[in-house]
């Protein structure tokens, strides 16, 4: 609580020259008052005043000092609390950073088992058609050689028998990609 005399409005004048007019007492600490002035509110340090305020405000150099090194250990402590936070809160955006990736990691392994699911269903397709048609190559050129035993024709070179060596180099070729597919889907089915 304010006294009467700290109610009303006086000049400070510090041991350097500075003044302050028309100044209200606002509050009377350890180490010094606050004081509000049109231009605002100021501390003003005993260690700054004439001896005669200091002793009116009943100024102890040794309390002061014990304020003030309590003053540097709260805001030591305070400092310490913000370090603080400021590692946690980094620990929890590292963590965060790491699901982000791991999930993203993840989502990105799903995309590739299925785009390997669907390239290794195509090569069944393509294995499967290749099988059919050379299927159909080898009956047609099973069917002229019988035909040509039996007298009824002459051996007749069907166009696709050319062609057979090519189909199976084809199915040759799909089948070792089939294979190197599904080692890439069971690899990275492990990695899940």
């Amino acid at each position: 609580m304010l006294s009467a005399s700290l109610a009303l409005a006086e000049d400070f004048k510090t041991i350097n020259g500075k003044e302050y007019k028309n100044a209200t007492v606002t509050q009377v600490e350890a180490d010094g008052i606050a004081v509000r002035t049109k231009r605002g509110i100021s501390k003003l340090y005993f260690t700054e005043l004439p001896k005669e305020v200091q002793e009116r405000f009943h100024y102890d150099p040794e309390k002061a000092a014990t304020a003030q090194a309590a003053a540097v250990q709260q805001a030591a402590a305070a400092n310490e609390q913000a370090e603080e936070l400021d590692r946690r809160r980094k620990d929890v955006d590292k963590e965060r950073q790491k699901a982000v990736a791991k999930q993203q990691a993840e989502q990105q392994n799903v995309q590739n088992v299925q785009a390997l699911v669907d390239r290794l269903a195509q090569l069944g397709q393509q294995e499967e058609n290749l099988l059919v048609e050379i299927g159909r190559v080898e009956s047609a050129q099973t069917a002229a050689s019988r035909n040509w035993i039996d007298g009824r024709n002459q051996a007749y070179p069907d166009p696709k028998e050319a062609g057979l060596p090519l189909l199976r180099g084809r199915l040759d070729n799909v089948r070792d990609e089939k294979r190197r597919v599904q080692r890439q889907l069971e690899q990275a089915q492990r990695q899940r």
